[in-house]
């Protein structure tokens, strides 16, 4: 490109010569759309996207320069050129790496790593299967070539000379792909290929021949065949045509690795184990939280027809990290907001179905793009705000609640190392001893996670630092025992529900779940004289009302059972009471605890405050089983229960815990309510 134009160079100096951009500027859009044009055509795109990318050339072209249309047709085309077709990083697979990642990033949660390094050895397993390929030919020099350039690109290669020899070999070991001649003795290419359509319709099937014609093509590809070639046969595209096929039927197959979804309470370390998920493969890592997503075309686009019309959120986010198989975190995927002009959660079904995603089409796009190779992982704090058929396309991962011990020793490896740091003291100028950690852990958290814990780390080491400043000797290094901390932190913000072994009539404790994690609570009953009327209160949910009319409706048709008389009722109010009425509460694993509270007031019988009990039960007696026993174990380990009280179905549950959650305490499983009654009234 010339720097200047001119008439006469000698009355043009250097220096008042116009930059290159300058010029380009000049020249207008004229130049804008040719240089785009040629990017299309220079870039390697695959054919159906080049094909729609050269069409929009042509409009571009055509179109005048000061039409609106033109910039949008413009930016259309950019945005084409920017998407990563075929850029993919390489996984790594590698196991033992994978596990140091993960360990030096998360303490505890084994099986959460657990199942990450069993999808990885999948996936490495996988990787490890060569593609096989079948050769027919009744040339020995034709399948000897084509076998040597096959075997070099890794494909495992078998060579037969005649179609009865192929389906033989078919049915020995199905094969990826089937190269054919077309005349051959024995069974010729078009019978060979009634006979794979028919019996083996995945395997991909490419004609070769030496006599190829316009009828014998159409009458193959109308019998199946995915192509046609002659011979001699042009190598490079033989091989993109194999490559085509066998990235279809490995689809077709169902490589793809699964959705996971991750579930638990906040502050568990979902977020960052995905992180961790990335760096151990290798590959980029994208969030994308979904709280408070109300529309669909936040991921799916807008239709170009609209001013401003831009892609959506996953095409966008797949565009900035530059390759197509990257980590994708659905994060909050629960905060959903399903509206009445749109759910969103439409959208996904199709973006986390393997067998659609192939082929997602952004609104703005309007063209296919390939999410297959992504790895989506879903994060949710409570399952059951997600539709059903969205749960059924993923796997789900349970993040539990972390242990006391579990926190104490995140908090001295890992936390309080690094929040000192921040805060500007050396290695070895603050010392905290062990209870002093158990103390924190213990009076100024109550969470499932870690983030309650930071937040009290670091306003920890922000009053030390703010105390070593302000002592007349700057006394470093500074030592923190467990009574201190009253001193430095201030009271505790959390009283500890405990219970005692004494003895009352007409409370019993329970044990429930929530997303922060387990929590003990007391049901209290009294009976009054009055006119066969439930009182329930504490803010109970239709579900807790439930269970109490069906704890007393068991109770009423069983009196002789349990010492009653039969008109114990008649004459009678009864109240069950949950205090802290200011908390609503909801859930079907009351209506143990309420049946033992009942019977406690009606027969006179104590019950122990250190048993705890959780389980619904039916009409006819039975202890349902209910979810949540790690959390709510651990709830009745930390308020000093000593005997838990389970159905004998969550024994499976049970025995997955770890042994320092069930340290000092007696399980009791029941399938009944006499058990657990025999087991609660003294």
């Amino acid at each position: 490109m010339k720097w200047f134009n001119r008439k006469n160079t000698d009355s043009v100096r250097p220096e008042e010569s116009k930059p290159e951009s300058t010029v380009e500027k000049e020249q207008g859009p004229e130049s804008l759309a040719e240089d785009i044009c040629s990017r299309v055509e220079s870039a390697d795109l695959p054919p159906h996207i080049l094909n729609a990318a050269r069409d929009e050339c042509e409009r571009l072209l055509k179109t005048d320069k000061s039409s609106p249309d033109f910039a949008i047709a413009h930016s259309y085309l950019e945005f084409i050129l920017s998407l990563p077709w075929n850029m993919t990083t390489k996984d790594d697979l590698d196991l033992q790496r994978a596990k140091e990642v993960l360990d030096a990033r998360h303490f505890g949660l084994d099986n959460v790593k657990e199942r990450i390094l069993e999808f990885l050895a999948v996936k490495n397993l996988r990787s490890r299967i060569k593609p096989s390929l079948i050769i027919a030919d009744d040339e020995p020099i034709a399948r000897e070539n084509l076998s040597i350039i096959f075997e070099h690109e890794g494909f495992a290669v078998r060579t037969v000379a005649n179609g009865l020899e192929a389906v033989a070999a078919m049915e020995d070991d199905p094969a990826d792909i089937v190269l054919t001649d077309l005349k051959m003795e024995a069974m010729d290419g078009l019978e060979l290929l009634g006979v794979l359509r028919s019996r083996w319709p995945d395997t991909g099937v490419i004609m070769l021949t030496g006599y190829a014609t316009v009828k014998t093509a159409v009458e193959a590809m109308k019998k199946g065949a995915d192509q046609y070639l002659g011979k001699p046969v042009n190598l490079t595209r033989l091989r993109e045509h194999v490559q085509d096929l066998l990235s279809r039927n490995q689809r077709i197959q169902g490589i793809h690795g699964p959705v996971l979804c991750f579930s638990g309470p906040p502050g568990t370390g979902k977020t960052s184990i995905g992180k961790g998920i990335a760096e151990a493969m290798g590959r980029k890592f994208i969030r994308m939280s979904l709280a408070g997503l109300r529309d669909e075309s936040e991921l799916r686009g807008h239709r170009r027809t609209y001013v401003g019309a831009m892609a959506g959120r996953l095409l966008q986010s797949i565009q900035k990290a530059g390759v197509r198989n990257p980590v994708i975190m659905l994060d909050e995927m629960d905060k959903i907001i399903q509206h009445f002009q749109g759910d969103a959660t439409s959208v996904l079904l199709e973006i986390l179905d393997p067998q659609q995603n192939n082929a997602f089409v952004d609104h703005f796009l309007g063209l296919p793009f390939d999410l297959s190779g992504v790895l989506f992982i879903a994060t949710a704090n409570i399952l059951d705000r997600i539709p059903g058929p969205l749960r059924d396309r993923m796997e789900m991962i349970e993040f539990s609640s972390y242990t006391a011990g579990e926190k104490v020793r995140i908090a001295q490896d890992y936390m309080l190392p690094e929040q000192l740091r921040k805060h500007g003291f050396g290695v070895h100028e603050v010392e905290i001893s062990t209870e002093a950690v158990k103390r924190l852990v213990a009076d100024y958290t109550r969470e499932a996670g870690l983030r309650g814990l930071e937040k009290q780390s670091a306003a920890l080491c922000r009053k030390l630092a703010r105390r070593s400043l302000e002592s007349p000797e700057g006394s470093i290094p500074l030592k923190v025992d467990a009574p201190d901390l009253p001193s430095i932190m201030g009271p505790p913000p959390h009283f500890s529900t405990t219970v005692s072994n004494v003895l009352k009539t007409g409370v019993a404790t329970g044990m429930v779940w929530s997303e922060n994690g387990g929590e003990i609570i007391f049901v209290e009953a009294v009976r009054m004289h009055g006119n066969k009327n439930l009182i329930l209160t504490g803010s109970l949910g239709e579900v807790l009302q439930e269970s109490a009319q069906t704890a007393l409706s068991y109770l009423r048709s069983n009196a002789g059972k349990f010492g009653l008389s039969d008109d114990f009722f008649e004459s009678s109010d009864i109240h069950v009471h949950i205090p802290a009425g200011a908390v609503t509460k909801e859930g079907p694993s009351a209506g143990l605890t309420i049946a033992v509270a009942i019977l406690s007031q009606l027969t006179g019988r104590k019950i122990r405050q250190d048993m705890a009990f959780s389980g619904e039960i039916s009409l006819h007696g039975d202890v349902l089983p209910v979810g949540g026993v790690r959390e709510k174990i651990m709830a009745a380990a930390r308020s000093g229960v000593r005997t838990v009280v389970l159905p004998e179905k969550c024994a499976m549950s049970v025995e997955r815990l770890d042994p320092d959650v069930l340290e000092g305490l007696e399980i009791k499983l029941v399938e009944r309510l006499e058990d657990a009654l025999e087991i609660a009234l003294n």
